[in-house]
């Protein structure tokens, strides 16, 4: 009988350092993920069209939060006062200026400084159906941007509330530029 004692003695203090052991791995994990999302990632959601077709609305996002902002590179922002429905709002937008820049869009086409800025990702149905009707899908304007300003805007042009609503941004309202898109599993995409 002693060694039957001895054995249930033994496996419950196999059972109470296993469970320990989890609770100590968990707590670990928790943190690091807390630690990682907090300082180097972000987890994001896009809410909205105005990133269409290359976002679409509940989407789910991880960004990277510490880079160096550069066209065409799609950034989560921080929402300018002015254009929050809601406070706290985050924005999916592609930058498109950078500090200094001068934009002009003319025709359906972006110039930077000079030079026609390729966006390979307006080539879509939202453009070619406005097209088609005769107008514009990005209205024409000219923009300076600021230093330490970046100037971004939407990929589905003619419904995006971006730059050309609230003006361009500063550096600090970047969160972070989109690496991964993993929710949807069948639209999973690192960029």
């Amino acid at each position: 009988m002693a060694k039957k004692v001895n054995n249930q003695t033994a496996d419950e203090e196999s059972w109470g350092q296993f469970f320990l052991k989890l609770v100590a791995m968990m707590v670990i994990i928790s943190g690091a993920t807390l630690l990682i999302f907090s300082y180097f990632l972000s987890n994001n959601r896009v809410s909205g069209a105005s990133m269409q077709p290359n976002f679409e609305n509940n989407e789910r996002l991880i960004s990277q939060r510490h880079f160096t902002p550069q066209r065409n590179q799609v950034v989560v922002l921080r929402a300018p006062k002015a254009a929050q429905d809601v406070p706290g709002t985050f924005y999916v937008k592609r930058i498109i200026g950078l500090p200094g820049d001068k934009i002009v869009s003319k025709n359906d086409k972006m110039y930077v400084n000079g030079k026609l800025l390729p966006e390979p990702y307006l080539e879509n149905n939202f453009k070619k159906i406005d097209n088609d009707a005769g107008t514009t899908y990005t209205t024409n304007f000219t923009y300076h941007v600021p230093k330490g300003t970046y100037w971004v805007m939407g990929d589905h042009r003619d419904i995006s509330k971006d730059s050309r609503f609230f003006g361009s941004i500063k550096r600090s309202a970047l969160i972070g530029k989109v690496t991964v898109r993993y929710w949807p599993l069948n639209r999973i995409q690192h960029f």
